[in-house]
């Protein structure tokens, strides 16, 4: 009998300490620790004495250390023959899927490009004769490097002692789960990892493009087909999809966005870490999620892939965290920055006043209150013009600015609103901008822009043209604005059909820089 005594601080093989536990299963406990010989954190899984599956966890542990796929959770150590059995395996600090969708469901493209990641690895553990049987959210992980992570391959079916007749089916089906999960914030079957159940109809619950507008018919087909295959064939064409490799065949017509590094910021332990996420770059060419350069896997087939060495606990700064500290005022450039307000406030005082001593009082150059006021006379006459039509203009990327919600920005209800895609990064760190057309049907004589926005942080022109061009270029700046809800009264008036909101800098909202426009008016004259 052993009497190593397992507790935060305790130390195995003479180099992992146990820092803190994470969560418990049946006599297995895995704990958050650190290597402390390669100074990295890590997950170690320990077991109780008389813990029954500890001779085929570590088996499987160490089968899973041999997938070529750099997006299965790597297993660093596994020995049952030491006083305390252990399984050391790779800490991915990241976000869940659940995490993820803690704020609504996903966009489509950006599901698709995850769960296809999670399928491809899946696949390869297939193809080495692993497999999952346990995928819930809280297992698919988007790191902190930008790579998707499935973890518990091997272990978990090993911890619990599943054994069913058809892994395939049955991963299969996980991966459907997560798609549907993905598209919807809804969970099939039942709650789970935080998600509410999906809704149910007489058949089971409803097929994903039936409780969100905007799924396409080709995820919701390949959804439906592998989360719920007892309607396949029914409310969609073709039959079950029963293997991963199935469900990734399905899924590589299937466009999708690059997955790209979120923050390395760490969530409480139990029973993930947790944090944002990054938009990406639209795959249309049908060969699958491209990896991003920053990622740490390779593009094959989908059981063909090279594993990629360990990652650093902390990865280097972002280039958010490298201008924010580029940008932090000194005490000394403060000081030197009021001297020089000082200074230049004397001289225009003095340069004003010399002014008015030289200048008659007959001087014709001299401005009139009548004319200083006609701008904002004119304002005050200009009505409300007519909105006909909106779209979301994204000429720098390859994703539609929600076109689909655009008419929200004038339906006359503060309470619904268009938005911005979500951007991981400051938006003038990845392009010009974004914007918000509105077409008013006809040409018309522009005065005023009222802009109702959500929060603070904005940086934005009003553009107007007579084109209805996709690129900001093909509009006139006429006004800017800054900061937050404000009426945006132009210098000259404008002519144009088009009115085009470009927004140049978007506020942080929930760890990503979005944009809302929650009402808008074009005010001018008929």
């Amino acid at each position: 009998m052993s009497t190593f005594l397992i507790e935060p601080g305790a130390k195995l093989a003479n180099r992992y300490r146990l820092d803190q536990v994470v969560s418990e299963t049946g006599g297995a406990t895995r704990w958050k620790a650190t290597d402390e010989t390669l100074a990295r954190p890590v997950a170690v899984w320990t077991f109780t004495e008389g813990f029954p599956r500890t001779s085929e966890v570590v088996r499987a542990a160490r089968a899973t250390s041999r997938i070529p796929d750099a997006r299965v959770t790597q297993v660093f150590d596994a020995d049952d023959t030491t006083p305390v059995p252990y399984v050391v395996e790779e800490w991915v600090i990241g976000s869940s899927l659940s995490d993820l969708l803690s704020q609504g469901p996903m966009e489509p493209e950006r599901a698709a490009g995850l769960v296809a990641e999670a399928a491809e690895a899946i696949a390869a553990a297939h193809a080495g004769g692993l497999y999952h049987l346990c995928l819930t959210p809280s297992k698919l992980m988007w790191s902190s490097g930008g790579a998707v992570k499935v973890t518990g391959i091997g272990v978990d079916a090993a911890l619990l002692g599943a054994t069913v007749a058809d892994p395939g089916a049955v991963d299969a089906q996980g991966l459907g789960n997560l798609l549907y999960a993905a598209l919807t914030g809804h969970w099939p079957g039942g709650p789970q990892s935080g998600l509410p159940a999906a809704p149910q109809g007489s058949a089971g619950p409803y097929p994903p493009g039936q409780i969100r507008q905007g799924v396409t018919e080709p995820l919701n087909t390949i959804t439906t087909r592998a989360a719920l295959p007892q309607l396949a064939g029914q409310m969609v064409p073709g039959p079950p999809i029963t293997t991963p490799a199935d469900f990734c065949a399905a899924m590589a017509e299937v466009p999708r966005l690059i997955p790209l590094p979120v923050s390395p910021a760490e969530s409480s332990p139990p029973p993930e870490p947790g944090t944002s996420r990054r938009t990406g770059e639209l795959d249309t060419t049908g060969s699958g999620p491209r990896r991003s350069a920053r990622s740490n896997g390779t593009r094959g087939t989908a059981v063909s892939h090279s594993a990629s060495a360990p990652r650093a606990e902390r990865p280097a700064p972002s280039r958010m965290d490298q201008r924010a500290a580029r940008d932090q005022a000194s005490p000394r450039k403060v000081v030197v920055g009021v001297v020089a307000v000082v200074l230049f406030a004397a001289v225009v005082v003095g340069a004003w006043t010399l002014g008015s001593m030289m200048q008659s009082d007959d001087d014709p150059a001299t401005p009139s209150a009548d004319s200083a006021d006609d701008s904002a006379n004119d304002a005050a006459e200009a009505t409300a013009l007519e909105i006909t039509d909106s779209r979301g203009l994204n000429p720098h990327g390859n994703t539609d600015e929600h076109s689909e919600n655009a008419p929200l920005a004038w339906d006359g209800a503060a309470d619904t609103a268009w938005n911005t895609q979500g951007y991981r990064d400051p938006l003038d760190m990845i392009k010009p901008g974004v914007g918000l057309q509105l077409d008013l049907g006809e040409s018309r004589e522009i005065h005023v822009v009222d802009l109702d926005l959500g929060g603070e942080g904005y940086e934005f022109e009003i553009r107007v043209g007579d084109a209805d061009g996709n690129s900001e270029d093909d509009y006139e700046v006429v006004g800017s604005g800054s900061g937050s809800s404000q009426e945006v009264v132009l210098d000259e008036p404008a002519d144009g059909q088009y009115v085009l909101v470009w927004f140049t800098s978007l506020p942080q909202n929930g760890g990503d820089y979005r944009g809302s426009v929650n009402e808008v008016e074009v005010r001018g004259i008929e």
